[in-house]
């Protein structure tokens, strides 16, 4: 978990106070935030075909759905936070809230499939300042000895979006239409600001995140090497697990209603990853983010000599999902830990490289199954993520706080 940011007495002074209660709560939305947002990034995923085919667009321009925000994240992180460096962050993540809403209520009304993509184009800048600035919030919001569970809780937004969102919305679209699917998460997102608005208190910027910060952050030889963990694990992954279902389709041959079951049975390993990884980084960094990395490239590696067969696949796919709930955590904690004095900027730059190499790993894993096979992913993906084993080990004791 990111440790609690380093403060001066005067800026302990402006923490707002807070009882436990409140505290929990105020850790609760934050979560429910990022919930929101993991939700409405990757819904489409379940509903490209329907959405395509009511505007007429090919399943390719539909899934620009998926790259736009990533891509929009990645530059508007550093932007947003700088912009609006001076403003109490509690206004800020519900004016993202706000955002996200009605990002969702202009899909689910959109005549036009451009209207689609400025929706998108919302949701991006949304992922981009809302995850800014909520990723490392924890020790604003709860007492010291909580920051680490705080954290987890926070996090556990990410699995539980593949495991409750996106099922619950593609099961809503199957039912009224995918309109309805997008209405019900404004709906949710406008409660989760409602509930914001209650219990998040005032937080007033304890340090202005400036660009030089976010520079001199980025010069440190810690957050480097976090950046370079991060774009090898993260990479893997997407360019893997972009393409899981046509590898059970193709290769393991289960039957769609098997493998809405199997990704389920992965996004509640996640879970189960999110918590044991959190625990474990902050003790043994190192180990944590070697295991996950190493747990990742022996489950994708594998997976085209024992996926062959469902038994074999759904082992695979929970180990997967064990090491792969653990990744964002751990690597927002190794850029905490590189830059104490500045959680902020910190996590600015976790936001902005998880959400750059997401898009980067998507569009690769893409190129080498069109020119190869999905299988071809998998084993490649295996690799990058062996690597990332390789660069953790030898490297990662020198000067780990950068």
């Amino acid at each position: 978990m990111p440790p609690t940011p380093a403060t001066t007495p005067s800026e302990r002074t402006a923490l707002p106070a807070r009882t436990p209660l409140r505290g929990r709560l105020a850790v609760v939305s934050v979560m429910l935030g990022i919930f929101s947002i993991v939700t409405t990034e990757i819904l489409p995923i379940g509903l490209l075909t329907s959405i395509g085919s009511d505007f007429a667009v090919s399943d390719g321009t539909a899934g620009l759905m998926m790259t736009m925000p990533g891509l929009l994240a990645a530059v508007s992180a550093p932007l947003v936070t700088v912009v609006t460096a001076r403003v109490d962050r509690r206004v800020m993540l519900c004016a993202f809230m706000l955002l996200l809403a009605l990002a969702d209520f202009l899909v689910a009304a959109a005549t036009d499939y451009r209207l689609v993509l400025v929706s998108r184009v919302m949701v991006g800048i949304t992922i981009g300042g809302f995850w800014s600035i909520g990723a490392g919030l924890a020790g604003r919001l709860v007492r010291p000895a909580s920051v680490g569970r705080a954290t987890a809780v926070i996090f556990s937004a990410v699995p539980l979006g593949s495991v409750l969102g996106v099922p619950a919305g593609t099961f809503i679209g199957g039912l009224t239409g995918w309109r309805t699917a997008f209405v019900a998460m404004g709906v949710l997102t406008m409660g989760v600001l409602a509930l914001m608005l209650l219990v998040i208190p005032a937080l007033p910027p304890t340090q202005v995140s400036r660009a030089s910060v976010l520079r001199t952050v980025l010069g440190r030889t810690g957050t480097r090497f976090a950046l370079l963990l991060t774009f090898l694990i993260v990479l893997s992954h997407f360019a893997t697990y972009t393409y899981v279902t046509p590898f059970l389709e193709q290769v393991t041959r289960a039957d769609p209603a098997l493998i809405t079951v199997f990704l389920l049975v992965y996004g509640a390993a996640g879970i189960v990853g999110n918590f044991v990884g959190g625990a474990l980084v902050t003790r043994r960094p190192r180990v944590a983010v070697s295991l996950a990395a190493g747990l990742i490239a022996t489950a994708t590696a594998l997976l085209p000599v024992l996926g062959t067969g469902e038994a074999g696949a759904v082992a695979l796919l929970i180990v997967w999902g064990v090491a792969y709930g653990a990744v964002p955590v751990c690597s927002q904690t190794w850029f905490a830990k590189a830059a104490p004095d500045a959680p902020e900027a910190a996590s600015v730059l976790f936001t902005a490289s998880f959400q750059a190499t997401f898009a980067l790993g998507a569009l690769t894993g893409g190129a080498i199954l069109d020119h190869l096979s999905v299988s071809a992913v998998m084993l490649l993906g295996g690799a990058v993520a062996a690597l990332a084993v390789v660069v953790a080990g030898p490297c990662s004791g020198r000067r780990f706080a950068g």
